[in-house]
């Protein structure tokens, strides 16, 4: 049971309520996590400016290129400096163009209370998107099919302090990859009526995707309101493609946000050195992000990235590694620098399995963004592998340490403080506060009490089946799953939805059935 931190408790009613209270399944949603904690800025204003200088000298000298007819015309016109494919940015007009980013908005979901402000103060957490295998609910290593993805949409919509189903948390293999986000979109809609993310996979995926939205929302809605969304990855070094940069063109122009993620492999796509990566990492976020208001001025957009350290000796990415909280922490001063929302990764294991490693690298990342203040927190859940699979283990586990931090995140809670002071008259010197009726009142809601970690003595432990993490939280999510209810969709617009699909389908040919590109 994750404990519900804004739903107040009156006094138990004794050992039986409280037996029940434990054993049951609160799913309710936490709010958009409104961030308490002090910022951990390890960069003085003079070494932010330099990072901004070095940033600005990349994208007026050495340029970005954009493998996109259509984006370097749109520059062009801009009155950027195009050679071929490469675009010279003048810092003036780069500031000019990031200056009518959102510094916040609010995200609706298909259940408005569960809509989520986002940027400044305001973070929500999303689970991993992209697996090409999961850990299913026997452990078992294996393809996914569409089943596998219904299951981790219905996960994220009853763990609390995930606010989001994402998109194709994994790869369902049973189904034509020319049409899969098609099916995709429609998981995350169906099983989950929180707020998702939309497929960036071509341009004409992402128009799908959004008419799907416009359905869902209605297109007028969708003028004025957030309701999904996308994400483009830049190819480091300094490199945005025709696919990403169409799909980009395509949320921006229904004003739907998108993260600018460079994909950095520090070490390997940048220089081997923490601030010269975020130099680089910085000029292709901001020429991304001057992008999206050369498409459509005012439309949201995030600063993004994918982070990762890369090792010396095999040349594989790393996760957890100390460079990679520094760069956290350095992004997120230069995003507060330029006034922009800014997206970063978490819980992320290259464990092959849910072992220390995982928990290790999982903890460290996670403690990084939360005093980074990062807002759109991705990958909040299930990542291992170095992303080649979704653990249902590692999913929950992850998902209640988000719950976890943002208890913490939240900061001391004073609103009963006198109350609880009273107490230590009452007990006195060898007392004790357990059966006093301040502790009787608030002991749900107090300290947070983990549902998949076990603090019993061993003995009990033993008594029990000496069951490891991994088993208990498999366990728990079988629960879950059992009792889960679907958030029914309006009869019309499932219909709806159901006939667009059945009819892009139909449109876009299957690609030699499972394993070919559209």
């Amino acid at each position: 049971m994750t404990i519900d931190l804004t739903r107040p408790r009156g006094r138990s009613g004794g050992r039986a309520t409280r037996r029940a209270l434990r054993s049951a399944h609160d799913i309710t949603m936490l709010p958009g996590l409104t961030r308490k904690l002090p910022l951990c800025e390890i960069m003085s204003g003079a070494q932010v400016e330099r990072i901004d200088a070095a940033s600005m000298d990349i994208l007026e000298t050495v340029g970005v290129q954009f493998r996109d007819p259509v984006a370097l015309e749109d520059w062009k016109r801009a009155g950027a400096r195009v050679e071929g494919e490469l675009v010279y940015l003048d810092r003036g007009l780069v500031r000019e163009l990031i200056a009518t980013i959102p510094e916040t908005f609010t995200y609706h979901a298909r259940d408005p209370q569960k809509n989520v402000r986002l940027g400044g103060p305001h973070s929500i957490f999303v689970p991993m998107t992209g697996a090409p295998y999961l850990r299913d609910l026997d452990d078992v290593r294996r393809n996914p099919t569409l089943a596998d993805l219904a299951m981790f949409h219905k996960l994220s919509h009853m763990m609390p302090a995930l606010h989001s189903s994402a998109h194709h948390i994994v790869e369902p293999y049973d189904h034509p990859i020319s049409q899969r986000h098609l099916r995709i979109t429609y998981s995350s809609m169906k099983h989950s009526d929180k707020t998702f993310m939309g497929m960036t996979t071509s341009a004409k995926n992402a128009e799908d995707v959004l008419d799907m939205c416009a359905i869902l929302f209605g297109a007028e809605f969708m003028e004025t309101h957030p309701v999904t969304t996308g994400n483009c990855n830049g190819n480091s070094p300094l490199v945005w493609d025709e696919t990403m940069l169409g799909a980009m063109r395509a949320f921006c122009r229904r004003n739907q946000p998108v993260l600018c993620s460079p994909f950095v492999l520090g070490g390997a796509n940048t220089p081997a050195s923490v601030p010269a990566t975020v130099a680089q990492l910085n000029a292709e976020a901001l020429s991304a992000l001057a992008y999206t208001q050369v498409i459509r001025k005012g439309c949201p957009a995030i600063y993004g990235h994918y982070l990762s350290t890369v090792s010396m000796k095999s040349g594989a990415p790393m996760a957890g590694t100390p460079e990679i909280s520094l760069m956290n922490f350095m992004i997120g001063q230069m995003a507060r620098f330029y006034g922009v929302p800014w997206r970063t990764s978490n819980t992320l294991g290259g464990a092959k399995t849910f072992d220390a490693q995982a928990g290790y690298e999982s903890a460290t990342t996670l403690s990084a963004v939360m005093h980074a203040g990062a807002n759109y927190i991705w990958h909040s859940a299930g990542w291992n592998e170095a992303g080649m699979h979704c653990s249902v283990a590692k999913f929950v586990v992850d998902a209640e340490q988000c719950a976890m931090a943002y208890r913490m995140a939240e900061g001391p809670k004073w609103d009963d403080f006198d109350e609880a002071l009273a107490a230590v008259p009452d007990i006195g010197p060898g007392g004790h506060y357990l059966g006093h009726p301040h502790t009787q009142d608030n002991f749900q809601t107090a300290f947070f009490m983990p549902e998949l970690f076990d603090n019993n003595a061993i003995g009990q432990w033993q008594a029990e089946g000496s069951t490891e993490i991994t088993e208990r939280a498999l366990g728990y999510a079988r629960k879950l799953l059992a009792a889960y209810e679907e958030p029914k969709l309006d009869a019309g617009v499932n219909d709806a939805l159901l006939d667009y699909i059945a009819r892009r389908e139909r449109e876009i040919p299957a690609a030699d059935a499972l394993n070919q590109d559209y």
